[in-house]
């Protein structure tokens, strides 16, 4: 005896709360039980001869997809979709019979039935499906035998993919990277050609991929057939539209588009499938748990075997997993971009210093991460001075960006209004932040520069657990500032932060940075401030805009995965400056 029927469990969706009339009187006239499912496989009528004979009321039948709820093996076991013939006979759009087969019934006893399925239009409603069924007489004499020893491994096989599916297309949260995932485990391993089209945000469909395998087992992508495609109709019965639409999968030969085009997109599908020389495919939606965001199209060419529907259920599983994986990676992304332009716009503009030259750059983290809580800043004082700072606030996400704001904002607040040296200003940053922001812990460096004797400028400042900063003499002479040196903030110790001092020669240069440019997976800190040190000697005769750019591109780490500040200033007399503004001929 099988488990009764769990209808808490089975699927089940919205459905009129009655059939038509017309639907009723049609299913009522048979002399068998009798319902219709529509084009999702989902009952939305049955007869009252069905109700009695599966022991099931209309309401515990209607919006419950009807193999989840019914189909069963002859054991009573959940039968897969890709061994059900009445399932694989509703993908086909085709009629189809059985002498045996078994439905659950309410009660949790199985009924011994016979089968008749055909496609079924009312009232100029295409897409439903009847099901005719009476009790067979003696299912014991016509049990099917036992399935032949290879499909246990075509169901491991199929098992197998899936895991792999969701391994590998789980693992990443770039779109780019998660397609290119998705055409490699299904080119050429179920297709000659993978083709996806994915619906924008803006309801815009796009042909992104299509790719074919060739001999040698190279993957060519035919950017000559990607691009926009025109609007998806409502009504079309089409596959592709059908599939947009996130009805229901199906399969397509070069007959399917011979016909007239109900609509622009099936032009475009018919110069498909003349391109490719495709003469099967199967069609599926790519869906996320909110909506559909496209469709996935797996073609044969070269392979002359046919697709067929028992083949359509993996491919409905790969493309689900493949709607998760692309709507995590949307999620990200526009997470990403929101922090990333709340970012920019939090950062300064620099202010004018006359003589002192200065220039910054911002950089996001390239691959995983978040945009974080790195950040720099510049103004000027009420004495006449010029503050400088550079932070990282703990964390890679949007609380790490609005907490950069609040630390930045505080600073310049202590800053303008108090007197008092880099560390006085800093100890009163860090007693506030810890009981007026949400931030944990930050690092910073604080200081002010101002013009001294003999065409010197003279920098004092404190450091509250920041990478130090790096001096290069015009001459390419280097020195990290390690005096200074004191706890980051947020850590709760109440000791008193060092100043330090230092004199800035004429046409020289001092580099603010935070550890995105200098730490690496692998390697130690004192490896990326060595290759930093070098890298600022090598360029200290170039400008001071491509002295900073050529900087991050030679040392920032292609491993890094973190957000990257650059604060970098020039003092008057840099021999090269001089000859670029002209003043020097």
């Amino acid at each position: 005896m099988s488990e009764p029927v769990n209808r808490r469990t089975a699927r089940r969706r919205a459905v009129p709360s009655s059939p038509s009339a017309e639907l009723t009187t049609a299913l009522e006239a048979i002399g068998a039980g009798a319902y219709v499912v529509d084009d999702e496989g989902c009952i939305i009528a049955a007869n009252v001869l069905a109700e009695r004979m599966l022991a099931l009321p209309a309401e515990d039948l209607v919006g419950h997809d009807a193999h989840e709820l019914l189909h069963r093996g002859p054991q009573g076991q959940i039968l897969p979709r890709t061994q059900c013939r009445m399932r694989q006979a509703f993908h086909d759009r085709r009629p189809a019979q059985a002498d045996i087969d078994w439905f659950a019934r309410g009660d949790g006893t199985l009924l011994p039935i016979s089968w008749l399925i055909t496609p079924y239009d009312l009232a100029g409603e295409a897409g439903r499906t009847l099901i005719v069924f009476h009790a067979a007489e003696d299912p014991l004499e016509t049990v099917a035998q036992p399935e032949p020893a290879a499909a246990p491994m075509q169901e491991l096989e199929r098992l197998a993919l899936l895991a792999e599916t969701t391994a590998r297309l789980t693992s990443t949260l770039d779109t780019e990277e998660t397609l290119r995932r998705l055409v490699e485990l299904v080119v050429p391993r179920l297709a000659d050609w993978a083709v996806v089209d994915l619906i924008s945000e803006r309801d815009e469909v796009w042909r992104t991929v299509v790719v074919h395998v060739e001999g040698d087992g190279t993957l060519v992508h035919r950017e000559d057939l990607q691009g926009p495609m025109p609007p998806v109709p409502r009504e079309s019965a089409m596959p592709l539209s059908r599939a947009l639409r996130g009805v229901a999968s199906t399969l397509a030969d070069q007959q399917t588009y011979r016909q007239p085009p109900d609509a622009g997109i099936a032009v475009e599908q018919r110069h498909l499938f003349d391109a490719t020389g495709m003469h099967s495919a199967a069609i599926a939606p790519i869906r996320s748990t909110r909506d559909v965001l496209g469709a996935l199209t797996l073609g044969r060419s070269e392979n002359p075997v046919a697709f067929t529907s028992a083949e359509l259920p993996l491919i409905e599983d790969i493309a689900r997993r493949a709607g998760l994986a692309l709507d995590n990676a949307r999620l990200f992304q526009r997470q990403r971009k929101v922090a990333e332009t709340m970012q920019n716009h939090l950062l300064p503009q620099m202010p004018g210093v006359p003589d002192l030259q200065m220039t910054v750059r911002y950089l996001p983290a390239p691959h995983a991460s978040q945009v974080g809580g790195d950040w720099y800043d510049a103004f000027r004082l009420s004495d006449g001075s010029t503050a400088l700072a550079i932070g990282d606030v703990v964390g890679h996400d949007l609380e790490a960006a609005a907490g950069m704001a609040q630390v930045r904002n505080m600073l310049r607040a202590y800053a303008w209004s108090q007197q008092e040296p880099p560390s006085r200003i800093v100890e009163r940053l860090d007693e506030a932040i810890q009981h007026i922001t949400d931030v944990s812990m930050a690092t910073v460096i604080f200081g002010r520069i101002e013009a001294a004797e003999n065409g010197h400028w003279r920098l004092s400042w404190t450091n509250a657990g920041h990478p130090p900063p790096l001096l290069i003499s015009r001459d390419g002479l280097t020195r990290y500032l390690t005096e200074g040196h004191g706890l980051l903030l947020g850590t709760g110790a109440r000791t008193r932060r060092p100043d330090a001092e230092v004199s800035l020669p004429p046409g020289s240069t001092l580099v603010l940075y935070t550890d995105g440019l200098v730490e690496a997976r692998g390697h130690t800190l004192d490896v990326g401030l060595d290759r930093l040190r070098r890298n600022a000697a090598a360029l200290a005769h170039r400008p001071l805009g491509s002295f900073t750019d050529q900087l991050l591109r030679r040392v920032r780490p292609d491993e890094n995965d973190d957000d990257v500040a650059l604060l970098a200033l020039r003092t008057p007399g840099h021999a090269m400056d001089w000859a670029a503004s002209g003043r020097g001929r």
